[in-house]
């Protein structure tokens, strides 16, 4: 059992973060902040991004994964956070196979 707990803290988010910061890295965190309706992470969910555009952990997933950490190399840049917020339309979801639309708001910040 001991075993498995440090499996999943070598995985967790937040702790890969600590790591990339004692590496001297620039690093971003977005975090799942509210959800509507269909949302893939609950709120409270993490995502965090280096400089170079490495990154761990979700918030979404696909391509509202790609955008987060498009704007998070900008928040890494400026140092200015931003409540990033993304959603589809029940009908719009129908239209591209999802059985129901749903909305999230994602706030990133540089860490350190």
């Amino acid at each position: 059992m001991n075993d498995l707990a440090h499996l999943d803290e070598s995985r967790d988010p937040l702790v890969i973060a600590e790591g990339w910061l004692q590496d001297g890295k620039e690093v971003a965190i977005a975090t799942v902040v509210e959800t509507w309706g269909s949302a893939p992470r609950p709120a409270g969910s993490h995502l965090v991004i280096d400089a170079d555009g490495n990154f761990h952990g979700s918030v979404s997933g696909g391509c509202v994964e790609g955008a987060v950490v498009a704007e998070a190399a900008d928040v890494i840049e400026t140092g200015k956070p931003r409540m990033l917020e993304f959603g589809v339309a029940d009908e719009t979801a129908w239209q591209v196979g999802l059985s129901c639309g749903g909305r999230i708001k994602v706030y990133v910040e540089r860490l350190g």
